[in-house]
């Protein structure tokens, strides 16, 4: 199933220390862990397609590594 996306997110994935608690806490389920390492070694959260803007990753991370923004939809207008 394809979601539309709703919002998106910024990961300071340098603040980032692997606890993946916002990996569970995902309702739409688009973060996945890296493959790869920051700069402390730890893996951190990627986002791919289908994020809803809920802030439930925000709010479960102990390290504040996500800013979270929301698509405004009232602006767009049938036929534009």
């Amino acid at each position: 199933m394809t979601m539309s996306a709703r919002g998106t997110l910024v990961i300071d994935i340098d603040k980032c220390k692997g606890c993946e608690l916002c990996i569970a806490a995902c309702p739409p389920d688009v973060l996945t862990m890296s493959a790869t390492v920051n700069e402390t070694g730890y893996r951190y959260p990627e986002l791919h397609d289908g994020c809803t803007g809920c802030t439930a990753c925000q709010l479960v991370c102990p390290d504040h590594v996500f800013e979270v923004y929301r698509f405004d939809r009232s602006r767009a207008k049938p036929g534009t």
